[in-house]
């Protein structure tokens, strides 16, 4: 049995890496010929480009291997397949399962493998490739916002303001209302401008409601430090962070802002846990594909590679459907991470009880 597994992986092993140099190549020449106008227009460097293709390759890497992996697996069983040999594995007692397992063993690996690449290398290098993308171009992000409202981090107060310059940290038009825990308005300040202190906003021109028993009392005062105004800038910023840029604390800390701020975070969350969705995505895709493999004895490249795509497609199109759903608040955010991956872990299970391999 072990000289099956080794030959098994020997024929494997070469098959998967050309794959994936392969779908590598492919990524790496959509990307550099959908932006190639761009490049000429501005008048790009060739070193710029090549130093941006390179930041891409890793996320080449993390996009090709479920794919390459597929393809490989499925491609290697057909081989056996077509030169008799798994007929006389199975003949020998030895059901498809067994035969195939340290093929499964690789997707598991590969699984880790990929969530530690792209914890570790793929969120910098994609980062820098957008941040070097957007500098060639000359194509600035602002995230200066308007007309924005939030919660504080007592929740208790209320922030609204016309615009938030992000380099000056001020807000313009400012309206702050204050609450108790019973959700009853304890006091208001409407101001010209605010200004960031550091640890607090500093209020300009400002007018303050404060409730005395039954009433409110009117104050105006020209120069206001708010210090119990202590929500900081950052949650005034218009949402251009995007989590593929982010690793996992970054995230949470970025979701849980996004939740007390009161702002829309289930979109964020969802490709949160999207993340641990996508580096699984080799395990189901070994089962998959060592069942798909045994099935073919001609035309094996054109069938694996047919096979290949056709699955790889379905996979991500349920996945995105599911995401959607999920953004949309149709499902819970985990459920469309995951939705996709189950879905085809549990259609392998019940291939292998049909076929009884």
């Amino acid at each position: 049995m072990i000289r099956l597994h080794r030959l098994l992986i020997r024929e494997f092993l070469p098959v998967f890496l050309t794959s994936l140099l392969f779908f590598i190549m492919i990524l790496e020449m959509v990307d550099l010929f959908a932006n190639l106008w761009r490049y000429l227009n501005q008048e790009v460097p060739l070193s710029a480009i090549a130093k941006i293709q390179g930041l891409y390759l890793p996320k080449c890497v993390s996009y090709s291997i479920p794919i390459a992996l597929l393809f490989s697996i499925a491609y290697t069983l057909g081989d056996f397949h077509g030169k008799n040999q798994l007929i006389a594995v199975l003949g020998a007692g030895i059901s498809l399962f067994k035969f195939i397992l340290p093929l499964l063993i690789m997707g598991v690996l590969l699984s880790l493998f990929s969530f530690y690449f792209q914890e570790h290398l793929v969120i910098d290098t994609y980062k820098a490739k957008n941040e070097l993308f957007r500098s060639v171009l000359n194509t600035s992000t602002s995230f200066s916002n308007s007309n924005v409202t939030i919660l504080g981090d007592d929740v208790g107060t209320v922030y609204h303001a016309d615009y938030y310059d992000d380099d000056r940290r001020t807000l313009m038009g400012v309206l702050v209302a204050q609450r108790d825990s019973k959700g009853n308005l304890i006091a208001r300040i409407d101001a010209e401008s605010a200004e960031w202190k550091g640890t607090f906003w500093e209020l300009r021109n400002a007018r303050i409601l404060s409730k005395k028993g039954e009433d409110f009392l009117e104050e105006k005062v020209a120069l206001y430090p708010a210090t119990t105004l202590s929500t900081p800038p950052i949650r005034f910023r218009k949402m251009t962070k995007t989590v593929d840029e982010m690793r996992l604390p970054q995230a949470r800390e970025w979701i849980e802002s996004l939740r007390k701020a009161g702002l829309p975070y289930r979109e964020t969350l969802t490709e949160y846990y999207k993340r641990f969705s996508f580096a699984a995505s080799p395990l189901v895709v070994s089962v998959f594909a060592g069942l798909a493999g045994a099935m073919f004895r001609k035309n094996i490249l054109l069938m694996s590679l047919l096979v290949s795509l056709v699955l790889s497609v379905l996979y991500y199109v349920i996945q995105m459907m599911m995401v959607l759903l999920a953004k949309l608040g149709y499902i819970a955010p985990l459920a469309g991470a995951w939705s996709a991956f189950f879905l085809f872990l549990a259609g392998s299970i019940l291939w292998i009880r049909a076929y009884r391999m």
